[in-house]
């Protein structure tokens, strides 16, 4: 039976030889027929590969351009960041400073402004004890007053007899003329 396979493969050979044609049998010419499909496709399809490549290295190209391009932009925005948080820093830090100026400034005034009116009690504490002094001074110096002249009018009634009033009214009434002399 081999040789009649091989009878018939090389029949079919030698007529396909014989005749330009197509063999149809695929494992007899799959070889061939590849190299030939490949031969066509890189024939007819460099071009539409190349065109497909170079568009792919053009879309790449710009993708990394625009990327580039995001970066700078990104960098730039970051360094403006940077600038921006360190002028807010700065102005934190004036703003806290003069905060705390201020803050110690309130606080001398406050402390100041409490001296201020403790000095002014004090001061109306001395003016008030100085009047109470002084009232009670004049409470007890008309009270020594008041009983010296009963005492007085109590001598007087008791030592003063009608003689001694007589002499005392005439005295008086000397003085008021010697007075009402210089006066004239």
């Amino acid at each position: 039976m081999e040789n009649g396979i091989d009878f018939i493969i090389s029949q079919r050979f030698w007529t396909v030889a014989n005749n330009f044609g197509l063999n149809t049998n695929l494992f007899e010419t799959n070889l061939i027929n590849l190299g030939v499909v490949l031969g066509l496709l890189i024939y007819f399809g460099k071009g539409v590969l190349s065109n497909l490549l170079k568009n792919r290295k053009l879309t790449i190209l710009n993708t990394i351009r625009d990327a580039e391009e995001r970066y700078k932009e990104a960098t730039y925005k970051l360094e403006q960041a940077k600038t921006r948080l360190q002028q807010a820093k700065i102005k934190a830090n004036d703003i806290r400073t003069s905060g705390l100026s201020q803050m110690e400034r309130e606080k001398k005034d406050l402390i100041d402004a409490a001296d201020g009116d403790l000095k002014r009690l004090e001061d109306s504490k001395n003016a008030t004890i100085r009047f109470e002094k002084q009232r009670a001074i004049e409470q007890v110096q008309q009270q020594v007053s008041r009983l010296a002249l009963e005492r007085a009018l109590e001598t007087l009634k008791n030592c003063l007899n009608s003689e001694l009033h007589l002499r005392m009214i005439d005295h008086n009434i000397g003085l008021l003329r010697a007075m009402e002399s210089t006066l004239e």
